[in-house]
């Protein structure tokens, strides 16, 4: 299932829909501060995973990737629609398509061809890994060449449709995932809560919106869909790079249950308030 999102699913949604991809220059500088944010989000999971926490490769790469990537199109979306109105939403997409997309498919992946087991012994196969393994780059790629005429209306809303379809096969692995961690072969009740989950769960919703708060203060009003969408809890397809470039998947799928329960209780519980 995971192979089938990687080299399937995700590449044909990137194709489709960048080709379709109005780029303007109305960006801003929150979307430039949005990407230092996150970078610098990584740097700080770096020293942790391999200063603090003394992490195996695998494990330190998962906290990594996990820091930087967000799930800011299957949840982060509606739940900027949900939380601050319609009206933020195209700042979300913004958000999605020109910070996190990019960061997925440069920065997770080349985390995932660096640290991963099984991505190659000498630093010329794991470069290698990094192109092999990446369909949604090269994807992504030829969407920004193609000519609009290649991506026609039937096709782009069947691929905007399957995207709603990878959110239950994505979770469905995550809870798989935890079935084989667990001594029982089955889902525990609570996904392991260990020191690097802990420091999962504060670098991706803590550390990185703060990051991008700080940085953007002294110069800008920052938009408030930039820093929900930099709240978002661990990307699913994490996961699929975990599997593809032999990362800790177990750690991943951990750090994506505790984010995203973790982001759904304080969700629910202010609009209870509200």
């Amino acid at each position: 299932m995971m192979s089938a999102l990687l080299y399937v699913v995700m590449p044909a949604v990137a194709f489709f829909n960048i080709a379709r991809l109005e780029v303007t220059v109305d960006v801003g500088l929150g979307l430039l501060l949005g990407w230092v944010a996150l970078i610098l989000t990584a740097l700080i999971a770096y020293v942790f995973a391999t200063r603090i926490l003394a992490l195996p490769r695998p494990a330190a790469g998962t906290l990594i990737n996990t820091s930087m990537h967000g799930n800011t199109a299957y949840l982060g979306l509606p739940l900027c629609v949900a939380v601050l109105g319609a009206e933020h939403l195209s700042e979300a997409v913004a958000y999605d398509v020109l910070v996190q997309l990019p960061i997925f498919l440069l920065g997770v992946t080349g985390v995932g061809a660096a640290f991963g087991a099984t991505a190659g012994a000498s630093s010329a196969e794991r470069f290698r890994a990094f192109f092999l393994r990446n369909p949604p780059l090269l994807a992504t790629i030829a969407g920004l060449i193609a000519p609009a005429s290649l991506a026609p209306d039937l096709l782009v809303d069947a691929t905007r449709t399957l995207v709603f379809a990878m959110l239950p096969v994505g979770f469905f692995a995550v809870g798989v995932t935890l079935a084989a961690e667990s001594e029982q072969g089955a889902i525990p009740l609570l996904p392991r809560l260990g020191r690097r989950e802990v420091a999962a769960v504060g670098l991706r919703l803590a550390v990185a919106p703060l990051l991008l708060f700080l940085l953007a203060a002294p110069v800008i009003e920052i938009p408030p869909a930039y820093l929900l969408q930099a709240a978002t809890p661990v990307g699913i397809s994490g996961l699929v790079i975990a599997h593809a470039y032999g990362l800790d998947s177990g750690f991943a799928a951990a750090a994506i249950a505790w984010t995203t329960a973790v982001v759904l209780v304080i969700a629910l519980a202010g609009g209870l308030v509200l």
